[in-house]
């Protein structure tokens, strides 16, 4: 049988690789990013991608994101290049997003996009002669936030498998929620699915779940109880900027806010996650208390979104691992 890096390595001779969606990810690949992961953690300065451009297309505001992507290019040895305002783009002139596309592919080797228009990057995919990342899209899904929570949460529980994971707080518009379920798929987790009901995870996601054989369970209860059964509590931020009605969002706002004295029966092992930024939902007070792990988390967004860039680029696990690009 051919070794995994090898398999991945003819596979993206085979054809383009984009990082669209995290549906398309098997257990195997997912467990070859953590792998790729560890290697950049241990040396995330390296000069393996010399020579090449990234571009970052950020149509939508990022801060975490489209920082650690470009960081993770530089400490590779890629040059970045792009935009983090579309308003400075010829997009204001009428410009199609295919033909950005095309334009920005005759000048890098791959592109980083996120876009406020939910499937845009699987659009941009199938135009694009160079690899496309998903830097999230719309409401719809955010795969490379999902690799780095993966990674987050392998790192404080020692495993994937059998988890009770609890996500709290915008599960309609949460695309970090939404990945992160796509994902645990392979790896048999109960989760519990707390919103108001405003914010209810879509039915979809529900349908997802009952066909992948996913335990879950829902509720508007936020509390000690709640947090003392989970290995992981995922936080999320009410997101204004998904609300047509202001009225909406602030009845729903400040509904879920994680305080230290709701920790004292946690598990030991219990972490604390969001993808960031934070408004209410976690009082600062929590920062210092040891099940916190979400500025830790975003740390890990640079191993991460390093490990994905060379994935597509098609640059294995073997290479990685005998690169003597190291500085």
């Amino acid at each position: 049988m051919l070794n995994l890096a090898l398999e991945f390595e003819i596979k993206a001779l085979m054809g383009k690789h984009n990082f669209v969606t995290i549906a398309d990810l098997s257990k195997e690949k997912i467990q070859y990013l953590i792998k790729s992961a560890q290697e950049f953690e241990k040396h995330p300065n390296r000069e393996i991608l010399k020579g090449k451009v990234v571009a970052t297309l950020f149509f939508e505001p990022s801060t975490r994101t489209r920082l650690s992507f470009e960081t993770a290019a530089n400490r590779l040895g890629a040059r970045v290049i792009g935009f983090t305002d579309a308003k400075v783009t010829s997009a204001t002139k009428g410009e199609t997003l295919k033909d950005t596309i095309l334009m920005v592919s005759n000048y890098a080797d791959v592109i980083v996009m996120r876009h406020y228009i939910e499937g845009a990057a699987q659009y941009a995919s199938e135009v694009a002669p160079v690899p496309i990342i998903n830097a999230g899209d719309g409401a719809h899904q955010h795969p490379s936030q999902c690799m780095l929570d993966l990674y987050s949460i392998y790192k404080t529980q020692g495993k994937l498998e059998n988890l009770e994971i609890c996500l709290v707080g915008d599960l309609k518009y949460g695309r970090t929620v939404h990945s992160l379920i796509m994902a645990m798929r392979h790896f048999n987790p109960t989760f519990r699915f707390i919103a108001p009901k405003e914010l209810a995870m879509p039915e979809e996601y529900k349908l997802y779940c009952k066909a992948n054989g996913i335990k879950y369970v829902e509720s508007t209860e936020f509390n000690e109880e709640v947090i003392g059964s989970a290995d992981i509590i995922y936080m999320t931020r009410v997101q204004k900027e998904r609300f047509s009605d202001l009225m909406e969002y602030e009845k729903v706002k400040n509904v879920y806010i994680l305080k230290n004295d709701m920790l004292k029966n946690a598990r030991e092992n219990m972490k604390i996650l969001h993808p960031l930024p934070r408004v209410n939902e976690i009082e600062y007070e929590v920062d210092k208390n040891p099940h916190a792990y979400y500025i830790q988390q975003a740390q890990n967004g640079l191993y991460a979104r390093e490990a994905i860039i060379c994935d597509v680029l098609g640059i294995t696990l073997d290479e990685i691992k005998n690169d003597n690009t190291i500085i």
